[in-house]
């Protein structure tokens, strides 16, 4: 935000409305060419519509925590959706966790996008290749997911569709594709087997 002209209240505005780090970079370079609003909307849109799929996985917990559950779903991150996957808690105490995560999550957020704007000149050390961080943290919630699931079915149908779309609509293009494909896939998956367990009762 610096680089491009803006204050550091501007930084500390769009921390507050904006809450992904994608869209962020996207957004200062959107905003410095003097593009549309429909243009920036249908950008966001497009790029974290994945966040969408995460709210979806904890769609029964939300729903049971009252007024919180709109927040919940606006703080669900990538960071957030990795916490809170690996929470093993009884109920209640899960929505607590889960909501003071997404509390303090939010928090770091703007704290550290504020810092950001007014230090990140200052500092002369080179972070190149520090976002390889979250390749590695959703590397390993895989496979701790992997170790404790009944069966392999969804984690197997993720990585042959996000392959199967990453070679038909390219890396930049691939995502939503890939999310709307494998969604479709396990809803049919555990349409079958509620069918089948149906069946033998």
């Amino acid at each position: 935000m610096n680089e491009a002209g803006f204050p550091w209240y501007d930084s500390l505005l769009i921390s507050v409305t904006v809450y992904t780090g994608a869209f962020q970079f996207v957004l200062t370079t959107l905003m410095s060419a003097g593009a549309s609003i429909l243009t920036i909307a249908l950008t966001a849109f497009f790029m974290n519509s994945r966040q969408t799929f995460y709210s979806l996985t904890f769609v029964d917990e939300f729903s049971k925590m009252g007024r919180r559950k709109l927040y919940m779903m606006h703080t669900m991150t990538d960071e957030t959706y990795a916490v809170n996957c690996t929470l093993e808690l009884p109920e209640k105490e899960k929505q607590q966790v889960m909501f003071r995560v997404a509390i303090l999550s939010k928090s770091y957020w703007v704290i550290g996008a504020v810092a950001g704007s007014v230090l990140g000149q200052l500092i002369p050390v080179s972070m190149d290749g520090i976002d390889f961080c979250m390749t590695a943290l959703f590397v390993i919630i895989f496979i701790e997911q992997w170790e404790k699931a009944d069966t392999h079915f969804p984690a197997l149908a993720g990585i042959v569709m996000g392959l199967i779309c990453l070679f038909v609509f390219g890396e930049s293009r691939f995502m939503l594709p890939a999310l709307i494909g494998v969604s479709a896939l396990l809803v049919l998956y555990n349409s079958e087997k509620i069918r089948k367990a149906a069946k033998e009762k």
